[in-house]
């Protein structure tokens, strides 16, 4: 018996001025099926789920559901067909509870009846297996506990048809498995799941069809159990791709930065940073593991200047002038004049590091403008760093005057990195410089690290996935609960060995060690 598709595609096409997002694409995902969304970094991803959900309205092509053409012009329409999509920037009410997010913009003429509500809710927590406070504040809430206010709150209004953007982006290795069990539930309830990801492994693992669009083009469906990770890369680039990160043995190495006794705290006076100590050497690459929230960041901003340091110092040795300087009495400014850079990809690229209305040009400036020496700016280098970056990084974009904010989140994130790898800095600190990139472009990031290292930079990489760790790094630090609990040989240590060092020092919610 011939299954009929929950909703498909049929020649569709979206155009923004002269660049075109999605062209004559045609696909189908069944109930019961989870259905993987791949391609490069600006392939039309995120815009073709878009039209499904009612956000954009497709300039050409049909979209049916259950063999009827439908017409989605927002998403309240796609609501009344059961579609709901969870984006991958929230769209929660950051004061409010999570009961009151999930039943907000709902609309009952006999007015709600919030335990009958509260009841059906629990219900849907029970079903798929969802751990929920509902009374909770989503300003209290992690990033994991966010989605899964998001995830409740389109299941609540009869979504049998779900989208997930890059829904495991920010989530940690033990967040990223439950969350599977729970869409492999859902899946077996026979809702529609159509995933947009760039993690292969987890395409692999998680998905029973896979479809891949290159530069807006369907290349077209396979089953996820009749491929692998070096024939979808093809399919998604259009030529075959070596995923193998070349690691060179250091040379010349150099303490550049000695980390000696480092403290932290925040405003409630909880250490963030524990008496932290270690050394970065120049022409290596040290990688920095952790389960998030053990003061990766913390400690990355504290090198930075950043952050507020209740004892310890950190001792630049400078090699242009062959003295030392203690990082910790000086400014973010003096810090990274001395050629000390912070590369941090946060979970909001346009909230931090860019200016979304400004454009690539401009963005470039914005390191270097309180260098002019006249009322008039100097645009001819900028403009050149920023055609650099956009060819050597393949950014997808009209030319260097687009705004960032019209650039996909993958290729506003390499505009991010490629400013501060541009700038030649001895120590480079790259947090989560890969976080949402494609495996193509993210293989390009890893080259360009292990480049610097080889010109003798210092380089400082934290990273979610321990496979590239391991295979990048020359040296692991991991970090637990704010404290280093070791540092391992990257070409030697195994992923078990870093797992049981991350786990090392987890707290309780008093703030003791278990």
């Amino acid at each position: 018996m011939k299954k009929t598709p929950a909703i498909e595609l049929r020649g569709i096409t979206k155009t923004f001025g002269p660049v075109v997002a999605n062209k004559n694409v045609s696909m189908e995902v069944y109930h019961g099926e989870i259905l993987s969304i791949l391609g490069e970094n600006g392939s039309g991803k995120t815009t073709l789920m878009n039209m499904i959900s009612g956000i954009y309205y497709p300039d050409e092509g049909e979209i049916l559901i259950g063999n009827e053409e439908v017409m989605i012009r927002s998403p309240k329409d796609a609501y009344r067909y059961n579609i709901g999509m969870i984006h991958q920037h929230f769209k929660l009410v950051d004061v409010f509870s999570a009961a009151e997010n999930i039943l907000l913009g709902l609309k009952d003429k006999k007015g709600f009846d919030i335990k009958k509500s509260t009841e059906i809710i629990h219900g849907i927590c029970e079903q798929y297996g969802f751990e929920l406070d509902l009374n909770k504040k989503v300003y209290e809430m992690s990033v994991s506990e966010k989605q899964t206010v998001e995830i409740i709150k389109v299941l609540y209004r009869g979504a049998d048809i779900l989208i997930l953007d890059e829904p495991t982006a920010v989530l940690t290795p033990q967040e990223t498995l439950k969350l599977f069990d729970i869409l492999r539930r859902m899946r077996d309830d026979n809702k529609a799941i159509i995933i947009i990801t760039h993690k292969l492994h987890e395409v692999l693992s998680l998905s029973d069809r896979v479809a891949v669009l290159r530069k807006g083009e369907y290349i077209g469906t396979v089953n996820t159990a009749e491929t692998n990770e070096s024939s979808l890369t093809e399919m998604m680039v259009g030529k075959k791709i070596s995923l193998n990160i070349e690691r060179s043995e250091p040379k010349n190495s150099e303490d550049r930065l000695i980390v000696e006794n480092i403290s932290c705290t925040n405003r409630e006076g909880v250490r963030l940073l524990d008496n932290v100590s270690f050394t970065a050497r120049s022409g290596e690459i040290l990688g920095i593991a952790g389960i998030a929230g053990s003061g990766q960041r913390e400690l990355l901003e504290a090198i930075a200047g950043l952050q507020h340091l209740t004892e310890g110092r950190i001792i630049y040795h400078n090699p242009k002038t062959g003295k030392e300087d203690d990082l910790r009495d000086k400014t973010p400014i003096q810090i990274r004049d001395l050629g000390v850079r912070l590369s941090f990809v946060p979970e909001d690229r346009l909230g931090m590091g860019l200016v979304g209305n400004m454009d690539i040009t401009d963005n470039m400036m914005l390191r270097s403008y309180k260098k002019g020496k006249s009322v008039f700016l100097d645009r001819k280098k900028p403009h050149e760093l920023a055609d650099k970056i956009i060819e050597s990084l393949e950014v997808v974009t009209p030319s260097a005057s687009t705004p960032v904010r019209r650039l996909s989140g993958g290729n506003v994130q390499k505009v991010l990195v490629g400013r501060e790898i541009a700038s030649s800095p001895t120590v480079l600190m790259a947090a989560y410089p890969v976080r949402g990139l494609d495996i193509n472009s993210s293989y390009t990031i890893y080259n360009l690290l292990t480049k610097q290292k080889e010109s003798g930079v210092a380089v400082i990489f934290v990273g979610e996935d321990l496979d590239v760790l391991l295979e990048l790094c020359d040296r692991i630090l991991v970090i637990g609960g704010g404290k280093i609990t070791g540092v391992l040989d990257g070409r030697t240590a195994t992923k078990e060995e870093v797992g049981l060092l991350m786990t090392k020092y987890a707290h309780t919610e008093e703030g003791g060690e278990i």
